[in-house]
């Protein structure tokens, strides 16, 4: 049985999905799942048994013809079974569509939409934790007939562990301490343990290297890793502290605690990474207009980000 399943982003999105389809193909002996997904997350499926991941340059595949293009390749290659649409996007869609026109059961995730429309809805008081994304991607394979339970525990893949990790940017304002709070908490941090910075693009970078020179006890890897490199250093951590962000489900899956910070968005969505726990979790919790958004990508109604500049540092301190 050989299931064909797509997911092209975001990259906290498309890890979450490594411990579910592990855990799947576990219990589930002859079943082969290929993922499809963009090029750059090739690593994050490494040495996974019965799967096999076909990267691709998704901008290759334009409009519908460049998706229907995608399709017969891809029916070409692989004569799936089943399809398994992780993203559930205009682009997966149209995919869905070619796979359906030739005969194929396409099953598709449920994102709980509405339920998160109204979980971020400031006006609503009545809050309550939702579906967990983990056990939404473990649904798409259910509704195939198969059994999944997830264990919603990490694997610890280094025994030996030192250091802390510290990932202080995020992709939207609204899910990121100020940067003067960050640099801050390094500086508490590093009295005690070495820590080491991770980022991503050439202004981060550029700011990491600056606290590096005006914090001892510090060491910026954000540019100098390659994607498993960076998985490996990370597994290697006593702790990563991350904003809500790839950092956090990159320290799931390689077994490493992760504190994580969230501001405009909130873990009741689902995206808390998988095996961390509750506990770890730093916020403002007495603010009514908690969550105000799903992915941290709206403008703050009050103007002033109270999720994010009332968090005290001292607490994540605490944590670790």
């Amino acid at each position: 049985m050989r299931i064909l399943a797509y997911r092209f982003s975001a990259f906290g999105d498309v890890a979450m999905t490594v411990p579910v389809i592990t855990e799947f193909l576990e219990q589930n002996p002859g079943v082969e799942v290929v993922m499809v997904s963009r090029n750059n997350f090739k690593d994050l499926f490494e040495g996974i048994p019965n799967l096999m991941f076909k990267g691709i340059n998704i901008d290759d595949y334009n409009g519908i013809f460049g998706i229907n293009k995608l399709a017969k390749e891809l029916r070409k290659e692989f004569v799936p079974d089943y399809i398994a649409d992780l993203h559930d996007v205009i682009r997966t869609k149209m995919l869905n569509i070619f796979f359906k026109i030739k005969g194929y059961k396409v099953f598709i995730l449920d994102k709980g939409k509405e339920e998160k429309e109204k979980l971020t809805d400031i006006q609503n008081l009545d809050k309550f934790p939702l579906k967990q994304t983990t056990e939404r991607y473990a649904d798409v394979f259910r509704a195939m007939g198969f059994s999944v339970n997830l264990s919603h525990q990490y694997r610890t893949i280094s025994s030996e562990k030192s250091g802390i990790g510290f990932a202080p940017f995020a992709q939207h304002q609204g899910k990121m301490l100020p940067l003067e709070k960050s640099f801050e908490l390094a500086k508490l941090i590093a009295k005690k343990d070495k820590l080491y910075f991770f980022g991503g693009g050439k202004k981060e970078t550029e700011i990491l290297e600056q606290w590096v020179n005006q914090i001892p006890n510090t060491e910026n890897l954000a540019g100098k890793l390659s994607m498993s490199e960076e998985l490996q250093r990370i597994s290697q951590l006593k702790t990563m502290i991350s904003m809500d962000s790839a950092n956090m489900h990159l320290a799931s899956l390689v077994g490493t605690r992760c504190v994580s910070v969230w501001g405009s968005t909130h873990h009741f969505a689902g995206f808390l990474g998988y095996g961390q726990s509750v506990d770890d979790v730093v916020e403002v919790k007495d603010l009514t207009c908690r969550p105000c958004s799903v992915f941290g990508d709206k403008p703050c109604y009050r103007g002033d980000w109270a999720c994010l500049q009332e968090i005290d540092i001292q607490i994540i301190n605490d944590k670790i």
